[in-house]
Parts: structure tokens; sequence; C-alpha cells
């Protein structure tokens, strides 16, 4: 059977499943609606479609605060896409939500004389995935995206410095796709330097040179910003201008805001902050890394879309190889394999070579980055650590939430929903209940079986799903960790990446009420800081476990989780932290039970010492016979590159010094030679030594 019969099948199984469940999506019965508590940052993209046939890129960004009772106050967001009323700006929203004790949850939301519905899913680290679900007859936008807790006080523009890579995709107005990453250094006051980034557009993968670049946060109560990008490609002049809103200090949610044409295509992504190695990445930068990636295909009957999953691993210096799964048409090319070579440059630009198919990676991490190929599939998504360990069916084990991200055409049908997974052997069993959001319709509550096998051989934490309900079909996944994994499906007409993470824990008797950090203030790499956590109530039995996270964990690193032993009320942890170059926030977060609290953490840069004394000795000579050794002595070691101590004689005829003297790296002290002349009359002259703001002084008597 060709790709365009199998495709057309397909098609038509899919509306006959969506006129069997249809349904609006309805409120759950709110038991969790306390899980979704304080202030979220969102970023969603999709399709806008009529029954015509014609679709365009609809995306938007934006945040809001939720009351943990069902109220949304002080919504804002931007929007873009083609048509009348398809771009907004700063617009202001209003809105309610439910959570029910599955944690599955839908959101209204009015904007203006319009209103947006989304059903979403609770994760366990207090985030969730969603899609809308508000289409119908052949009609509306297809979309999904993501809500993250956010951090207030990094509604600055001093508070986003340091490096940062970006990604984005997208559409221009005739439906072409475009991918864009790079990376870029922020001050902390505006200005963005050493810029660099590369584009795949129409098929054609072109380095920018970036001439000049800004930002700035305008509103600090929002959150909201603005960044703009000139630059020159093939020798022509251009600009792209974007609009974004902050989760914390180290991620941005990003769209681009002009207008949406054939020179401008509408592309969204995120902005995040490099955790650079001392020195800079290299080629043991990346070495075991799962991708995920969304792009279109030429089908039959036109253009479709094009998903891609799979490990990529190399030998930490030039050779590198990846096995994946390719979904798109309404079939799919299983456990492909492609080797060849790669590259990285110190600012995280990485190149592969594979296969002869060229892909571009800026890396936020090791193993961690944004990614696009180089071919007429274009591409574009992440690349996460591949967790240590040999992963089974025993690694895709307890309750899940998933969702369908980035649909590129206007047929996908987009779910999320909760899932539970029994990680039994040789055959798993994945049962949950999922809303959709398909053109036809949305569909809510709808009941989800497959089972499933993961083998750590040949390719370590592969696996398959095999749909047992709705229209069955085959998937190919990848275990990314023991709380996460990507499926792509071998089937579907209209594919999109799937994404599963774990969600909360079962409803708790006590909720997390605060976290503190002591101090609240360190020097990277020579300091810790002790957070604790403290619950309403005392932990019931079995005890509590808090997911705790780090903003940025190039520069504070924390565990994974703490415990709050059964009985008690509170439980510390150790953050850990490393050298840094510059004065650095750091969010801190835990979340238990729907509720996630913050603490902030400044880690600094060692102190530069100050002079602590001035020594002479000996402290009386005769003038132009004798000379004298002046030791100056620091509070700690030299920095790199050594110190740079100032000298200066209050009475250069009796006494001379040098202009300075250089303490060397790591060392404490110095010495110089102060000279002197002869003199008709005993004096004295002040001898000083300065440094870093502090300064030393020492008498020295020149006598006839």
């Amino acid at each position: 059977m060709d790709r365009g019969t199998m495709r057309k099948l397909n098609a038509m199984l899919l509306v006959c499943l969506e006129l069997i469940f249809a349904s609006t999506v309805r409120a759950q019965s709110g038991t969790n609606t306390a899980e979704m508590n304080g202030d979220y940052t969102f970023s969603l993209n999709g399709i806008t479609g009529n029954s015509g046939g014609t679709s365009s890129a609809y995306a938007a960004v934006g945040r809001f605060t939720a009351d943990g009772a069902g109220n949304l106050s002080n919504g804002q967001l931007d929007a873009n896409g083609l048509g009348s009323g398809a771009a907004l700006t700063a617009q202001a929203f209003t809105g309610t939500y439910t959570i029910g004790a599955d944690h599955r949850g839908v959101m209204n939301l009015v904007i203006g004389s319009s209103s947006k519905t989304l059903a979403f899913v609770m994760l366990a680290n207090g985030n969730a995935d969603f899609v809308e679900a508000d289409a119908a007859g052949g009609s509306g936008t297809i979309s999904s995206g993501t809500m993250e807790k956010a951090d207030t006080a990094a509604y600055s523009t001093a508070r986003i410095t340091g490096d940062y890579a970006f990604g984005a995709a997208g559409l221009d107005n005739g439906n072409n796709r475009a991918a864009l990453a790079g990376r870029f250094t922020s001050n902390g006051a505006g200005s963005l330097t050493n810029a660099a980034a590369d584009v795949n557009a129409y098929s054609t993968v072109v380095s920018l040179s970036i001439t000049a670049a800004n930002y700035t946060v305008a509103d600090t109560a929002t959150g909201r910003g603005t960044m703009s990008l000139a630059f020159t490609i093939n020798g022509s002049p251009g600009n792209l201008n974007f609009v974004f809103y902050v989760v914390n200090a180290g991620k941005l949610f990003t769209m681009e805001s002009d207008t949406v044409s054939s020179a401008t295509p509408l592309l969204s992504g995120v902005v995040q902050q490099q955790q650079t190695p001392t020195g800079g990445f290299s080629a043991a930068s990346l070495n075991d890394m799962v991708i995920y990636m969304t792009g279109f295909d030429g089908c039959s009957t036109g253009t479709g879309s094009d998903v891609v999953a799979g490990l990529l691993t190399t030998d930490g210096s030039s050779a590198a190889s990846v096995t994946y799964d390719e979904g798109f048409c309404g079939t799919g090319d299983p456990n492909l394999n492609l080797t060849g070579t790669y590259s990285v440059t110190s600012n995280g630009r990485t190149l592969m070579t594979l296969g002869g198919i060229e892909v571009i990676a800026y890396l936020v991490n090791t193993n961690e980055g944004m990614l696009f190929n180089g071919n007429s599939t274009e591409l574009f998504g992440f690349g996460e650590p591949h967790a240590a360990g040999s992963f089974t069916n025993s690694s895709v084990s307890g309750a899940y939430g998933g969702f369908t991200m980035s649909p590129v055409t206007f047929g996908v049908i987009p779910f999320a929903g909760e899932f539970d997974a029994d990680g039994a052997s040789p055959t798993g069993s994945i049962t949950g209940t999922e809303d959709t959001g398909g053109a036809s319709g949305a569909s809510s509550g709808v009941a989800s079986r497959a089972t499933y096998t993961v083998s750590p051989s040949p390719t370590n934490g592969r696996g398959s799903m095999t749909a047992a309900s709705g229209l069955g079909g085959n998937a190919s996944l990848y275990v990314i960790s023991a709380t996460k994994f990507v499926a792509v499906s071998m089937s579907d007409a209209n594919p999109a990446v799937m994404v599963f993470e774990r969600s909360p824990a079962p409803a708790a008797t006590v909720s997390l009420a605060t976290l503190t950090q002591n101090p609240t203030s360190v020097i990277g790499g020579s300091q810790s800081s002790t957070g604790t956590v403290t619950l309403s109530g005392s932990a019931p039995a079995g005890g509590v476990q808090v997911v705790l996270s780090s903003s940025n964990p190039g520069a504070a690193q924390v565990p994974s989780s703490v415990t709050v032993p059964a009985g008690a009320t509170t439980a510390t942890f150790t953050v850990t932290t490393s050298a840094v170059a510059s004065s650095t926030w750091v969010s801190i977060s835990a979340s238990f039970g729907g509720v996630t609290k913050t603490a902030t953490l400044s880690v600094n840069p060692v102190p530069r010492p100050t002079v602590s004394s001035l020594i002479l000795n000996p402290s009386s000579v005769i003038g132009g016979l004798q000379s004298s050794t002046g030791t100056v002595t620091l509070s700690g070691p030299a920095p790199a590159g050594g110190a740079q101590v100032a000298l200066s004689s209050s009475n250069p005829g009796a006494a001379q010094v040098p202009s300075s003297i250089t303490v060397p790296a790591g060392a404490t002290s110095a010495s110089f030679t102060v000279r002197t002349s002869i003199v008709l009359l005993s004096t004295s002259a002040n001898v000083s030594a300065s440094y870093n703001n502090s300064t030393r002084t020492a008498t020295l008597s020149v006598l006839l």
C-alpha cells in the first residue's frame, strides 16, 4: 500500500473515532484545583485552519496568576498569526480552571471578546502541559504548549545576564517551514553580545551574521520583554523582533512579533541559560543525548508532519552515530541508523554530519540543547541528557502526564492526559484518560490503553508501543530518564511528538508551606547553602517526597528531591555551588502536592583579596648607601592573572619605589626594593601599597 492510500485510510479512521467520542471538554470535579497555585508563564504554538482547507501558523506567549481555587488573574498574552485579529499585544485576560482527582484540568480564558478552552495535565514539578480544545466543525486552532511556574523576582532586565542559547521554529505566510537556533551573552543592561545563529529556511541552511542585538524587560509586573536581532544573510540586511515572557532568570518563552510574511516567519521557541563548562564547550560536552524533533514531509496528497525521536551517541571526540525512528504520512521508518562526524565550538555551536545529513545544535548544557537538520524536512527540536543505566520495561513505571508537542499541520489531533504504566515484563501495559482537541471537535475523558516493551540492547532505552484502544497503531519510544520518555507514531497520518513526564503523587493531607535558604548569598565553588522545606503539618506514614530543582544548575545544584520523614514537618538539603565569573541569581524551587515554593540564592565570584599589610625591612636606612625591602601581603590568594598592587612614595626625592608589584596568581605576597638617595638632612617617606580599594602604608626613615 502506498503512502497516499495509507494516509487517506488513517484520516478516515480518525474522523470515525472523533464522531464516536465527540463531546465538549467538560470541567473536572475540582478535587485537585489547589495543585495550580501562583504565577505561571506559558507558551503555545500550532495551526489555525478552516473547512476550506487553508491553514496558517499561530502562536502565543504570556503569563497569569492562579489562586488555587479556580480563578485566574493578572493574565496577559501576546499572540501572532495571519488574518484579522490574530495579532495581540500585551492583551489582558481573565479565566477560570478546575483540576480533577486524576490531575487532568480544564482552563477557560476570556480574552477580550473571544475565548480559549485548554485541556491540561499537571506534572510532578508543579508545571502543566496543555492542548487547545475549542476547534469544531473543521475550523479553529490546533495548538499545544506548556505552563511553567514563574519566578517573579526575575522580572527585570538586570536578572537576564550571562550566556544563553535559543531555538525557535515556525511557518511563514505561505506555510514554508523555518527553524532558528543560536546563542548570545547578556550583560544584564539590555545589550546582547557574542551572538551567533543559524537558520534553515526554504531547505537552505545559512549562518546569520548578527550585527546588533538588544533586549529589555519593559514590564516588571508581568515579566514581558522584547528582543531584537539585526543581521546580514548572504550579504543582505535583516531584522527579527521578538516578545518574551520571563519564566525565571535562566529561561524565557519567546515568539516573533513581526508581521508574518514571506520574509518573516512566525517563530516560537525558548531562550535558556547556558551552563558553560570551564574553558567553554568541547567535543566532550556531547556523548549521550535523546533527541525529538518535528518538521514537514512531502506526502502524495500534500505536505504532512514529520516526527523523529532517537538516541545520539558520540566517542567524545569526533565520531557520532544516531539510532532513530521517523513517522510521516501515515507510515514510518523504524530503527534507522546513521553515522558520521561532529564538532563543538567553545560557544556551544555543534555541527554534525550524519549519513550526509547536516544537523546544527546549540548546547545549553552537557548533552542538552536545541537542534535542527539541514534537509527539506526542516526538523526542529530538542536534545536531553540520556540518564545513566540500562533501561527496561521497569524504567517506564508509575503515573505520567502526557501531551502532544508542537503540532505543525491542521490534521494533528493533539491530546493531554494522565496515564499509568505498570512496568511489567516482558510486556508492559499503559492505561489512562485523555482529552483531545481535533479540528472536528474536542473529546473529553477518552479511555486509552496500550502495551509496550523497552530494551537496553541494541539501543539503550528504545522501545515500542501498540495501542489497544481507538484506532490502534504503533509508536516508537525512547526513555530519557526514570521520569520522562518521548514517543512518535509510526502509523498516524498527521503525527506529532508525544512527551510523557511524571505526574503528581496522590493528593496529600499536608501541603508545602515554605522554602528557605541559609545563607542566601554564597561564594560559588567554596560555599554551600542549606535549604529547608516546611510542610503545613506532619508528614504521613512513608514520609513526603518534595521535588527540588534549580533554575541554573551550572551555578547551584540541588538533589532531585528531599524526603520529609513520617511525623516530621521539615527537612533540609544542601545546595552545592560552582565557581562563577560574575554574581548570579539562582531560583531554587520545591514542589509537592501541586504547590511550588521558590527561594532565591545569590552565587557570587570569589572576592578579590585586599592589601592586609605592608612591611619595610629595614625601616631605617642611610640615604644613597642603603635600600629597604618592602613586602606586600594580601588577605587571600591572588586571582588568575595575578594581582597588580600599585606602589607610591610620599617623598620620591629620598625614597623611590616601582609603580607597581604583581603578586602571582595563587600567592599571597610579593616583595620590592625601595631605593634611596643622599639627603642633606635626615627625613622620612611614607610608602603606600594599594589594591582593590584597599591601601596600607609603612614609614621609612632616610638618614644623613
